[in-house]
């Protein structure tokens, strides 16, 4: 099947790396989001980037909770090369827990693997206090905050600056020192900082099960 299969309605989502839009498909009438991304060519093909996209929702085709993807097309129009990716339509957005663009945590793997945390409220304390040597757990952070968000239906920690977001993890889970950190205090950001104890974390998603605290923690 080409792209001239199908039938463009509007544009819905725009972002970095592409466009999306929702379309039908004209054989079976089935609504389907395109996900439009222009492709930068190199000596060998399809960037690997692409590639571990469609690989990985590919390998997570058969979950309820991850946007299937159909198929992928690809078309070279105008010398420029085009890469479709051919979502199941979902007509909602990200606080009905559902988005195709899967951008709540804005984590991005860039080359040569340099880990980017763009978002504020899902940024893990490493982070916040300028290490620079930090890899795959702060992607865990920012899972297990979307995770609460999903619950409360708001964000579990909706700080407006660097400081702010650390004063409202350090209120819920505890100021950390060296003795539970090692080597907090040598972190170029670190300063003195109020002394809070760790609170119950069951507090702050009531309705979530003990099993699902126990995921979050």
């Amino acid at each position: 099947m080409g792209m001239e299969n199908y039938e463009k309605l509007e544009k819905v989502g725009e972002g970095t790396y592409g466009k999306v839009y929702k379309a039908k498909d004209k054989t079976t009438g089935q609504l389907v989001a395109l996900k439009k991304t222009r492709l930068e060519m190199d000596e060998e093909g399809i960037p690997p980037t692409a590639l571990r996209e469609v690989a990985l929702l590919q390998m997570l085709s058969s979950s309820i909770y991850i946007v299937r993807l159909l198929c992928v097309e690809h078309v070279d129009k105008k010398g420029k090369s085009l890469l479709y990716l051919v979502f199941e339509y979902l007509d909602t957005d990200l606080k009905k827990f559902m988005d195709c663009d899967r951008r709540s945590a804005n984590a991005n793997l860039l080359s040569p693997i340099v880990i980017q945390i763009a978002t504020l409220w899902y940024r893990a304390p490493e982070v916040l206090l300028g290490s620079t040597h930090y890899s795959t757990p702060v992607d865990i952070w920012s899972v297990g905050c979307i995770f609460a968000e999903m619950v409360k239906r708001r964000p579990l920690f909706p700080g407006d600056s660097e400081l702010e977001q650390l004063l409202h993890i350090f209120r819920l889970l505890g100021t950390p020192n060296k003795d539970i950190w090692p080597g907090v205090n040598l972190l170029r950001d670190w300063h003195e900082y109020p002394q809070w104890n760790p609170q119950n974390l069951a507090r702050a998603v009531p309705t979530l099960s003990p099993s699902g605290c126990d995921l979050l923690t």
